[in-house]
């Protein structure tokens, strides 16, 4: 992100700070150190997209038969049983947005199976807390996001983070603070381990 300019948005929508603030979270947690990185799960987005799109499939059918064959065409059976359809997977989309997904961010999971919620492997919750913060914290009085505000921030608040950040540091001497680190063990560096 250092190549690009930093993102602005209008400082008056809290939908666009929020959908800002969302979007910098998948970078962040995909770019920890090892054993700390989490790794995106697109389970539910799969479902979502999967649901929406059937819909609009059935919903562009529908359009085309009724361009092609007309009006008396299509009050025929199959196209009642498709718009039916339709209406039933525009419904379990929106179930599936609103309670299943339920404002979730960010899915994912680390090598040692822990997911970002804070649950084990075995599915025991970690660390569970509601934080807060006012967006303003990463947010320049121009709009302009700030993605080290936030990353200290939720260091500051979540363990694992924590840990995280403080890896970082070491590893770096304090200089990736934008960025994550990347394991620098090239082919190379390995084979040459493994020679010795």
């Amino acid at each position: 992100m250092a190549s690009e300019a930093a993102p602005k948005v209008p400082v008056y929508s809290p939908n666009d700070l929020k959908s800002t603030t969302d979007d910098a979270l998948v970078p962040y947690l995909s770019t920890l150190p090892q054993p700390y990185t989490f790794k995106q799960d697109h389970f539910k987005t799969n479902v979502r997209f999967a649901l929406g799109y059937s819909a609009v499939a059935i919903a562009a059918f529908t359009f085309y038969a009724d361009r092609k064959l007309g009006w008396e065409a299509t009050t025929s059976s199959w196209v009642i049983a498709a718009v039916v359809s339709y209406f039933i997977l525009n419904s379990l989309l929106t179930y599936w947005i609103w309670a299943v997904e339920a404002s979730e961010v960010f899915r994912g999971k680390r090598k040692s199976g822990e997911t970002i919620q804070y649950k084990s492997a075995s599915d025991s919750i970690l660390e569970e807390k509601e934080i807060e913060s006012p967006f303003t914290a990463w947010f320049s009085a121009d709009g302009t996001f700030h993605p080290e505000p936030l990353r200290k921030w939720l260091a500051k608040e979540i363990n694992v983070l924590r840990l995280a950040a403080q890896e970082t540091q070491k590893k770096t001497g304090g200089m990736a603070s934008v960025v994550g680190v990347e394991e620098t063990d090239s082919k190379e560096t390995k084979s040459a381990k493994k020679r010795r």
